[in-house]
């Protein structure tokens, strides 16, 4: 059986020819590998390891559970899809809701695991039945919008927890991180959250030195005198380790709150797998259901120990652009280096020490980011938004995700924010379609292009 663990060296193993590309099944000199890999690890760091702090789940063991799920999705597609899968920021909304319910961490990953298992499901529907399922399911319009309302339902969490820590850190570490996504160029582009937080880390502590403590609230949420960079753990924690690890545990009330965010992950894994066929210039979409269902089987082996979700990396498949080397080879090598990372719990500590306020600057953009992502799926999609069957549930969807709106059906049961916000869409897109008259039906198809083949009938009717 072939892994795709097997590569032939490309040339003579040290720089690809102008305009050639090393493919898939290729690879430098295993030294030059080895550097790839650790570019692709600093290149998923920046949003990795902010994840599941912001979900207060253990960095240490995002890191080494995100280098298991890369091996398993690498395995799982034959070695034909080179992706990273790193700790999903789709989750940070719904974790703080769960916690705002009174979960914990073991509710917060029982949760998640429940959505593992239903997008490993969604996998198994999409190679039985094509890509046509989820289309028909989950149009554009309706993936948009609830991408939109999961990244903007945190806004209040930026507003309320992180930027008052520390506002002027927040400020300067927003502007910088700004002009680092802007201005810079290839890869340092790709690495804007890393440097935003870098950034972030000086200002604080030059900020200690010359201001001293600060008085505001701390991650507490208590109005108290603190220093912006308190490292103290860092020296107490060891060198080797293993993370903390919990098991998962299983609320109704949790899993309902996380269950929409299916939609976004198979909205990023297409995204991702059409944007990777087109850089190797093989085309993978009979692998879209392999790799949504290898990105099920990884977050549930994440939260099933305490870790969190994972998804695959846009980060990463930037830094395949820019290098243009889409060896699996220099994957395996970050996976190791993920592992080694995870494996250090003074690592883990210098993550955790993030100052609140840098926290506050980086979270303004990446929240608003994940959220304008949903537009970019309108705007690629060519959705209408003048067609009433378009707008109306978006619009009442999104409103109800991003004001936290609350519908109470009994005592004990009640819908809100991300959930009640997606349940509207969904139901409210289909609904409406059924009553609708049929010049409004007739945009264009459902089926994005970049997808369609995937769909045997489809291909037979373009020939």
């Amino acid at each position: 059986m072939d892994l795709g663990v097997r590569w032939t060296l490309h040339g003579d193993g040290r720089t690809p020819a102008p305009g050639a590309v090393v493919r898939p099944d290729e690879r430098l000199s295993w030294p030059r590998t080895v550097g790839l890999g650790a570019q692709h690890v600093v290149a998923m760091f920046g949003a990795s390891f902010v994840a599941p702090v912001l979900m207060g789940l253990d960095p240490n063991l995002a890191i080494m559970m995100s280098g298991v799920a890369t091996v398993v999705f690498l395995l799982a597609t034959r070695g034909r899809v080179p992706s990273y899968l790193g700790c999903s920021l789709s989750f940070v909304g719904v974790a703080a809701v769960i916690r705002a319910q009174g979960g914990s961490s073991a509710t917060v990953t029982g949760a998640v695991f429940v959505v593992g298992v239903a997008l490993f499901l969604v996998g198994l529907a999409v190679q039985r039945f094509g890509a046509r399922i989820i289309h028909a399911v989950m149009p554009p319009i309706v993936t948009g919008a609830v991408v939109m309302l999961i990244g903007f339902n945190l806004a209040p969490v930026t507003a309320a927890t992180y930027w008052p820590q520390d506002q002027w850190t927040a400020l300067l570490v927003m502007l910088f991180t700004g002009l680092a996504v802007v201005c810079l160029r290839g890869f340092w582009s790709r690495i804007a959250i890393f440097l935003g937080l870098v950034f972030g880390y000086g200002v604080s502590w030059a900020f200690d030195r010359i201001f001293g403590r600060i008085h505001s609230v701390d991650a507490s949420g208590k109005l108290t005198d603190h220093w912006r960079l308190d490292l103290s753990a860092v020296g107490k924690a060891d060198w080797i380790g293993l993370p903390d690890l919990h098991a998962p545990s299983f609320q109704w009330s949790a899993v309902l709150v996380a269950l929409p965010v299916v939609i976004a992950l198979v909205a990023e894994n297409a995204g991702h797998v059409k944007a990777v066929g087109e850089m190797t210039g093989d085309p993978v979409d009979d692998k879209l259901g392999t790799a949504i269902s290898a990105d099920g089987i990884g977050s549930m082996l994440s939260t099933a120990v305490g870790g969190p979700p994972n998804t695959t990396y846009s980060e990463n498949i930037g830094v395949m652009a820019a290098t243009r080397v889409y060896s699996t080879a220099a994957y395996w090598a970050a996976a190791g280096f993920a592992l080694l990372f995870g494996l250090c719990p003074k690592f883990g500590a210098v993550v955790a020490a993030i100052p609140g306020g840098v926290l506050g600057g980086i979270t303004v953009i990446l929240y608003g980011m994940i959220g304008l992502l949903g537009a970019q799926i309108w705007i690629n999609a060519k959705v209408d938004l003048r067609n009433p069957l378009n707008l109306v549930p978006a619009a009442a969807g999104i409103i109800i995700g991003v004001g936290n709106v609350t519908m109470k059906f009994t005592d004990t049961f009640s819908l809100s924010g991300i959930a009640l916000g997606t349940l509207v869409v969904i139901t409210g897109y289909h609904a409406l379609r059924a009553f609708a008259p049929a010049h409004l039906k007739t945009q264009q198809p459902l089926l994005d292009e970049g997808t369609s083949t995937y769909d045997e009938a489809a291909q037979h009717a373009k020939t």
